[in-house]
């Protein structure tokens, strides 16, 4: 029973002792908070960059109704899709389970600003009106005036270089401009939002489409399928790939989207990058933490050498090093998640980009600074191993 308390006494004054260490010197504890906030804040900018990549570049797939989705074979991304016939369609509706089908219209075109005059690519989606393919914010309202020759809806969401379109139109201004020279006329709103690959959409029909931004009668993008309630949809999914021919790829809405996020991942070097930043910062933090931890064992090593004199074991400065390192953790992760919070606020603002913080990028964030403090900690520690307090004094 005496060993036990003694055992609590001895880690609670190891406890205090490293903070005391660590707040001793009031200007190199704010310099260590400095550096772990940098790093944690450059994790959580990457992270969050990252994550709002994927999901922008899936907005559209998830708005899109359908449960088998058609594309051509050499479509890479919706910013690198090919055409394929409509016939391809037609055949996966003869096989049994498959109810209905819509044909979807993607390409870029130039918008002009309708103040500035200046032009910027725009994501052009071209539907047929009468089908149910989109499920947007404001778009169910309104687009029955697709059906008018050279009318678009405007997506609210769009990056603020193509005109303050939303002002004009809650105004109940006309608003007209181009899109590739051919004049449109903007006759309601949605919502979707931009992404790395488009900082602006707007839809149309399919025969405005074909005026504004190009293609021919016929060929598609995208292919929408539904399945009956009553189908397997995997067995559908199936018998959909056995009978179309090699130039299409079938798949299911989390396989479309999954395609997607491939894409950035794998064939670009965005996705790379942000990982690639994750990993300095990281890398930051270590040789930051590390300096601070080295140098406060530098300075206590006559202390440390008599501790050991007395009979301390190399496990008991090792915990004390490690308790320094997690109390730096937790006080530069606190403000660097508040700073991160309000970075993401004003990124969304500038950008519309869908960056928010989540629960899981702050447990992540945490425990990458624990795991980088420790690691610290760890090879600071080994310099006060090999002190002899008989060199020392």
């Amino acid at each position: 029973m005496e060993g036990n308390e003694a055992q609590h006494k001895l880690k609670d004054m190891s406890i205090s002792l490293s903070w005391l260490q660590i707040s001793h010197s009031k200007i190199r504890l704010l310099i260590a908070l400095a550096g772990i906030g940098f790093a944690d804040i450059l994790m959580f900018l990457q992270l969050g960059f990252r994550a709002a990549l994927f999901e922008s570049a899936i907005t559209l797939h998830k708005r899109i109704e359908g449960d088998i989705f058609l594309m051509s074979s050499q479509s890479t991304a919706l910013i690198g899709l090919d055409r394929f016939s409509q016939r391809r369609m037609y055949q996966a509706l003869a096989v049994e389970g498959v109810e209905s089908m819509s044909p979807i219209y993607i390409n870029f075109a130039l918008w002009k600003n309708p103040i500035d005059k200046n032009t910027r690519g725009i994501m052009v989606i071209g539907i047929d009106p009468s089908d149910q393919v989109l499920n947007l914010p404001n778009f169910e309202e309104n687009k029955e005036i697709l059906k008018l020759e050279d009318y678009v809806l405007f997506d609210k969401k769009s990056r603020s270089e193509f005109g303050p379109i939303a002002q004009l139109y809650a105004e109940n201004k006309v608003v007209k401009t181009e899109v590739s020279e051919q004049q449109v006329t903007v006759g309601g709103l949605f919502e979707l939002g931009a992404s790395f690959g488009a900082d602006g959409n707007i839809i149309t029909s399919e025969s405005n489409f074909l005026r504004i931004a190009g293609g021919e009668q016929g060929l598609i993008e995208i292919g929408v399928l539904r399945v009956s309630d009553d189908a397997n949809l995997d067995v559908v999914l199936a018998k959909v790939r056995q009978i179309l021919p090699d130039d299409v790829q079938v798949f299911s809405k989390e396989e479309f989207m999954d395609h997607e996020k491939s894409y950035w991942q794998n064939s670009t070097a965005i996705g790379f990058i942000f990982t690639l930043g994750t990993a300095i910062g990281l890398v930051v933090g270590i040789v930051i933490v590390y300096q601070i931890l080295y140098t406060d064992v530098s300075d206590h090593l006559p202390e440390y050498a008599t501790l050991k004199a007395m009979g301390y074991r190399d496990r008991y400065f090792l915990s004390l090093v490690f308790q320094e390192a997690l109390i730096l953790a937790v006080l530069g992760f606190i403000p660097s998640a508040g700073i991160a919070t309000v970075l993401y606020q004003l990124t969304l603002q500038a950008t519309g980009l869908p960056i928010v913080m989540t629960v899981t990028r702050l447990g992540t964030v945490f425990v990458l600074t624990v795991v980088m403090c420790t690691f610290s900690g760890a090879i600071a520690v080994r310099r006060l191993e090999k002190a002899d307090p008989a060199d020392i004094f």
